[in-house]
């Protein structure tokens, strides 16, 4: 049975995630913040350990629960948009700095961690939950706070998939799409369930060649 590992999978896509692959049959796995995310998580048959990926000795724990776990894919999922509505010269540093607390940092300190683990497995595959909006070549200006962080995110990966090439390890930045989620909205034109079934599709379909890779949901590449 391959094992899946999905980061901030309390709520939203990441819940989305842990519930499409425990319904194929995964060994699912799925980092929470808190209690009621756990519960929710375990009544679909998922190992929800409570982890905080801003914390390196929570982080640390999860590794060492984890030290002979092979995990076939990687999803670090968990993120925050921030203070919407930032404009320049009215910059929110403090929330800046949380954001990329979370989104950049956070989620390097998991695939650092966890490195190991994805090396051992078959699959030996590690997903960047990123964004449209971290695109450099498509930007529209603004969102500051979460496009940079997301922009980051996407170096890291690319950097990443170029370390790893020679393990065997092949490592993309997806975008979702917008979503209906407490981070998308409400008038966001896709559901949950729509993007991560196109999102499980594309990872399916990765291969060494594709590694480096942005892609969207639907499968198509993303201009960086």
């Amino acid at each position: 049975m391959p094992t899946v590992l999905i980061t901030g999978a309390g709520r939203g896509l990441g819940y989305e995630l842990a519930r499409q692959y425990a319904a194929d049959g995964w060994k699912v796995i799925g980092t929470v913040r808190n209690a009621k995310a756990k519960a929710a998580l375990e009544k679909l048959g998922v190992d929800a350990p409570i982890a905080d990926v801003t914390d390196r000795k929570s982080i640390a724990l999860l590794a060492q629960d984890l030290e002979d776990v092979p995990i076939d894919i990687l999803i670090l999922n968990a993120g925050v948009y921030g203070p919407r509505h930032q404009t320049f010269g009215k910059l929110d540093y403090a929330a800046w700095n949380e954001v990329l607390r979370v989104n950049l940092l956070g989620t390097t300190a998991v695939a650092e961690a966890l490195l190991e683990n994805v090396a051992a497995s078959e699959c030996k595959v590690m997903v960047m939950m990123s964004s449209r909006l971290g695109s450099i070549a498509e930007s529209r200006g603004g969102d500051y706070l979460y496009a940079s962080s997301k922009a980051a995110l996407n170096m890291i990966g690319k950097a990443l998939s170029v370390a790893l090439a020679k393990r065997g390890i092949t490592v993309v930045s997806v975008t979702p799409g917008w979503v209906r989620t407490d981070m998308g909205g409400k008038s966001a034109p896709l559901t949950p369930e729509t993007s991560i079934r196109g999102l499980r599709k594309v990872i399916a379909d990765l291969s060494p060649e594709k590694s480096g890779g942005f892609f969207s949901y639907d499968g198509s590449a993303v201009a960086w």
